[in-house]
């Protein structure tokens, strides 16, 4: 056998010929041979494992801090480390089964258990930090639950470092609210996941606190994170924040000015939403609209963002801003006191588009204003065919008017939407709709469902829509659904296959609502 350890007298030459290559070694020859780079490879390999000195041991991590919250009950333990696993139904066909989707109920335990207050038993903290990490809808959940714990661990592995970015900072690793010195130490020092979630935490107590604590810090905050900070004041928005506020348009960093200028508009009392009242009551008048000729300097200072997307002119661009921010109770004034209905319903002169532009920018004002009275009369009636409503171009903008109705009028709105239209254009507006579903909407759904299956409607089409009903429905629906799960033939002009698959979908849909209803008594305190 040869020396190769002669020939390669160090790891470092071993290495460099392996990455030149033998055959380009100076002189060649057998001691250049791939079989001796093995070999001394080899030879060295044992030498520095032999060798190696053992580093001076780490420093203990500190203990995890305690959190107080309850652990669930011992089924609901069970429940969810089976749901944790992610099994998922299926038989390899593309076809879903007749089995629930148990990675689709991960969300629903989540929600349930924070209703209680429960913490994740500390076994299964890892594997929540996991699925966590894999689905970001998870996140504010699955790190809630988690709790002091989850961030403990986050700081002690790489791949859970999203949690300490994440606004969920832990409850049981917060002050009291009620705790000055908790409150400052924690403000001061934190992380800033933690720092996120104790401004929530003090703002929902109270709101003017919370402000008085991101005072103190807020000229010398990233600009990254005074956007965050900011974006917390929306939670107890009153006009007490204004002088912050107005303050915050004259910071240097653009998101943080817009976001600012945003929470302004939303306040119609403040002085920003008098500035663009004055400026939108300049553009649109009974006799007609006429958008800015300009973007001037306080346009820009009160949030207006100059230069509009691909596709949007200058002036319709300026002009929805304009209506945008400006407090909706101005118009009644402008149009001779009628109400939200009478005056969407004014024509208005169609040249250049402004019709549609400001009817859109009415739709976003109601959003953000939370205004009901003008999200009804944009909403229009739900008979009505969906391209036709008053102010609403797009579904999108009808179910961001519907979130500003009281849950039951937006459960019956959709529903009546569902019995004239059916499901093919309502899947936006079940997302906006409190869950479990009212039993007038669950109803609606169901009922439609059954229509699509006798007309023999391609069945897959309505997945999505299934699969929504799995998680919304009321669980106490299961025993109505009974007489959909029988088997029957195929009508005429059916998709082959197409009656088995319904009945396979709707003995799915009894079985999810069953096992959500187990779940839901599991997580009851005994």
């Amino acid at each position: 056998m040869e020396k190769p350890d002669e020939e390669y007298g160090d790891w470092e030459a071993l290495v460099g010929a392996a990455l030149l290559g033998t055959d380009r070694r100076r002189g060649g020859g057998p001691a250049g041979s791939p079989q001796a780079l093995l070999d001394a490879a080899a030879v060295h390999a044992v030498r520095r494992r032999a060798g190696l000195r053992p580093a001076e041991a780490a420093a203990r991590p500190d203990p995890a801090p305690r959190d107080p919250r309850p652990a669930p009950p011992d089924a609901a333990r069970r429940r969810l480390a089976q749901l944790l696993a992610g099994r998922t139904a299926g038989n390899g066909s593309g076809r879903r089964g007749a089995t629930p989707d148990l990675t689709e109920l991960l969300p629903q335990w989540l929600a349930a258990a924070a209703r209680h207050g429960y913490r994740s038993p500390a076994a299964l903290v890892p594997a929540l930090l996991d699925a966590a990490r894999a689905r970001t809808d998870l996140r504010p959940q699955a790190l809630a639950l988690a709790g002091a714990r989850g961030l403990w661990l986050a700081r002690l592995n790489p791949d859970w470092r999203f949690a300490l970015r994440g606004g969920a900072g832990g409850a049981g690793e917060l002050p009291e609210a009620t705790d000055p010195a908790g409150v400052e130490r924690l403000w001061q020092e934190g992380l800033f996941a933690e720092r996120v979630a104790l401004l929530g935490l003090v703002r929902a107590h109270e709101p003017a606190a919370a402000l008085r604590l991101l005072q103190t810090t807020w000229s010398t905050e990233r600009a990254e994170d005074r956007l965050m900070f900011l974006d917390s004041l929306r939670a107890g928005l009153s006009d007490a924040d204004e002088p912050f506020l107005e303050a915050a348009l004259g910071d240097r960093s653009r998101n943080v000015r817009a976001t600012a200028a945003e929470l302004l508009s939303a306040l119609p009392r403040s002085a920003l939403a008098a500035r663009m009242a004055k400026r939108a009551l300049a553009c649109v008048s009974p006799d007609g609209v006429v958008p800015p000729a300009e973007c001037d300097a306080g346009m820009l200072r009160d949030g207006v963002v100059k230069r509009p997307p691909a596709g949007r002119g200058e002036r319709a661009w300026w002009l929805g801003q304009l209506v945008e921010a400006a407090p909706l109770s101005c118009w009644g004034e402008r149009f001779g006191g009628l109400g939200p209905a009478d005056i969407v319903a004014l024509p208005v002169a169609a040249g250049e588009g402004w019709a549609e532009e400001l009817h859109a920018a009415w739709c976003r004002a109601a959003v953000r204003q939370r205004d009901a009275p003008w999200s009804r009369a944009l909403l229009g009636a739900p008979s009505a065919p969906p391209a036709a409503g008053p102010g609403t171009p797009s579904l999108a903008e009808r179910a961001k008017l519907l979130e500003t109705l009281p849950d039951g009028e937006r459960a019956a709105w959709v529903a009546e939407f569902i019995r004239a239209h059916g499901l093919s254009e309502a899947f936006q507006l079940l997302g906006v709709c409190v869950v479990p579903w009212a039993g007038t909407l669950g109803r609606a759904v169901v009922e439609a469902l059954d229509s699509a299956r006798e007309a023999g409607s391609y069945p897959w089409s309505f997945s999505g829509v299934m699969g929504l009903a799995e998680r919304c429905l009321d669980p106490a629906e299961a025993g109505s659904l009974e007489a959909l799960t029988a088997a029957a033939q195929d009508p005429p002009d059916a998709s082959p296959g197409a009656a088995a698959y319904w009945s396979e979908a709707f003995q799915r849909l009894t079985a999810t609502l069953r096992l959500r209803a187990t779940m839901l008594t599991e997580l009851t305190p005994t």
